[in-house]
């Protein structure tokens, strides 16, 4: 087996080439410029495309011979929802099987940019002939990795909206196992599967958390969002006006969930806990 995979030198969605070539899969992987090539082989790819996504003639190239699809959307891309409908579009023209799609967790929330975009993707593989499995995950825990630094060298954790907001995280390469092995398998086929660690945390939790495994006090900040996205140099733009727009229902409502049923069953496993990936992070 062939598979697409989209995102082959991300930081996310680049621990999926690994996880298919553990199971035998052929990885062409798609990278946005010559740059990422190099980053893409070291994760196992044989073949590599340069290709925009937002160019469906080129993205219909880059799915010609492969039997799957592995796709997935920058966030707050310019036509995000473009991007999405295309990768379907152009998996069905150059005749592959399966479509594995990396969304996100309640698409629904349609004050969200970010959320509502997937959703005509995740409709046009409802649409199509393609065996499609729909991932749905909630945070990636990989972004707690800035936290932990910023715990470490300065005693605070900060996030521009509040410490009390709830939410529901997920290790991304619990995804790319499940991922991996939806193109191996026919067990996930057909279904849209909303992929959580056990539980959700407040940024109060995080930083009591991190104050365990550190040995030393770690205090929860909700810096304002202009400074802090000055700080982070998000330049304005389609990016920062949906990043705004995003903390700002994180502060009013959290994101809520933390059901870990299904990921555990498609794992076949525990997936990974905050605590555990932050411990991680320690080690």
């Amino acid at each position: 087996m062939k598979v697409l995979a989209v995102g082959a030198a991300g930081s996310n969605a680049g621990s999926v080439a690994p996880e298919l070539v553990k199971r035998g899969v052929q990885v062409r992987g798609l990278v946005r410029d010559r740059s990422r090539i190099e980053k893409a082989q070291r994760g196992g790819v044989t073949e590599t495309v340069v290709a925009d996504l937002a160019d469906l003639d080129a993205i219909t190239r880059a799915c010609e011979g492969v039997d799957g699809v592995f796709g997935i959307i920058p966030a707050f891309a310019e036509d995000e929802a473009r991007i999405g409908t295309n990768m379907v579009e152009a998996a069905v023209r150059a005749g592959a099987r399966k479509f594995v799609f990396s969304s996100v967790y309640h698409p629904s929330t349609s004050a969200l940019s970010n959320h509502r975009n997937k959703q005509p993707a995740e409709a046009a593989l409802y649409d199509s002939s393609l065996d499609f499995t729909i991932l749905q995950p909630a945070i990636f825990m990989q972004q707690l990795a800035g936290l932990w630094q910023s715990a470490r060298q300065t005693g605070s954790i900060a996030m521009p909206y509040s410490t009390e907001s709830r939410m529901a995280y997920v290790d991304y390469r619990d995804v790319a196992e499940v991922a991996a092995e939806a193109f191996v398998t026919d067990r996930f086929n057909g279904g849209t599967f909303e992929l959580s660690s056990p539980g959700t945390y407040s940024r109060n939790d995080l930083a009591v958390l991190m104050s365990e495994t550190l040995g030393k006090p770690v205090t929860a900040q909700a810096p304002d969002f202009d400074a802090w996205a000055d700080s982070a140099r998000i330049p304005h733009g389609p990016m920062r006006d949906g990043l705004k727009a995003m903390n700002e229902h994180y502060d009013r409502h959290g994101f809520p969930g933390g059901n870990a049923l299904v990921l555990t069953a498609m794992l076949g496993r525990q997936p990974c806990t905050v605590r555990g990936f932050i411990e991680e992070l320690a080690r």
